[in-house]
């Protein structure tokens, strides 16, 4: 590995322009993957129901295909028109064909992911503990914008972030292996048993399997260790989430909210400063 890849104050900006560029690709994968699978479901149950296909061929949709254009007006967007944040700015957020608002969600995805990206590249470099900690960046802020959208965590996200983490601590690049395999086991089987727990109390569904494999892939990564505080934090920003969003009247304390997102922010929370977090806690408690 060259020198320079693994000194932050160089890796630092390639990692900042790499997520940069990543973080479009995420805005695709965000709006279109729920979309994708959808559409895949619906092509079982016809199947299942003994449908004929139509006779005209569906159109391509996938991350590559269609190309991106205006929802209002089907203008196709140019490359000059999708650079990450620049493009944005440059057309004052509208579309540059009948002026339809741009969400300025898209660029402040691209702006998180740099500065993440970036955070990540000074502090660790662009070895595979930098390199392990960007996928794991990336996967979790798509995990969460597709959580808040649709209250779904996609396997193909959460399942390879399971064997990634595992895989890299085959090396203890984060913590032991074994760790890292109790930490996955654990993160799913303590969701599973307060989701079993709380159904047969109340008869409702208190969170979906996707938060399960969410948490065992922290687990995977940090090893068990990190999962005490993943789920206190996530429960405290959770509870405390939900009573401002009521304070404001526009949503019910008793409507559902994703956990996901509470649960990725806590996880890379843990992940990064859970030992720095732990030995704060414990000198409070023994002077």
């Amino acid at each position: 590995m060259p020198e320079f890849l693994m000194d932050g104050t160089l890796a630092w900006p390639i990692a900042a322009v790499l997520s940069l560029l990543v973080g479009s690709f995420l805005n695709v994968v965000i709006l279109r993957l729920p979309k994708m699978m959808e559409l895949e479901w619906q092509a079982e149950l016809d199947e299942a129901a003994g449908k004929e296909p139509s006779e005209e061929a569906p159109q391509t949709f996938n991350l590559s295909q269609p190309r991106s254009r205006c929802n209002n007006c089907g203008h196709m967007i140019a490359w000059y028109e999708n650079v990450p944040v620049v493009s944005w700015l440059a057309l004052r957020g509208k579309c540059s064909d009948c002026g339809t608002s741009i969400s300025a969600r898209y660029p402040l995805i691209e702006a998180l992911t740099a500065l993440l990206g970036g955070f990540i590249g000074w502090q660790y470099g662009l070895g595979l503990e930098g390199a392990g900690l960007l996928l794991l960046t990336w996967s979790l802020i798509a995990l969460t914008f597709i959580d808040i959208d649709h209250q779904l965590l996609p396997d193909r996200i959460t399942l390879p972030l399971v064997w990634l983490g595992l895989l890299l601590n085959t090396q203890e690049i984060f913590t032991s292996l074994s760790s890292a395999v109790w930490g996955a086991a654990a993160g799913y089987l303590s969701l599973w048993a307060v989701y079993w727990g709380f159904k047969l109390l109340t008869g409702k569904e208190g969170m979906g399997y996707g938060d399960f494999k969410l948490l065992a892939a922290i687990g995977a990564f940090g090893g068990v260790a990190v999962l005490p505080l993943t789920i206190l934090l996530s429960s405290v920003v959770g509870v405390v989430l939900t009573l401002a969003i009521s304070a404001t009247g526009k949503r019910s304390v008793s409507e559902p909210l994703p956990f996901g997102p509470y649960l990725a922010i806590a996880g890379w929370v843990a992940i990064i400063w859970g030992g720095e977090i732990n030995s704060w806690y414990l000198g409070l408690l023994v002077p």
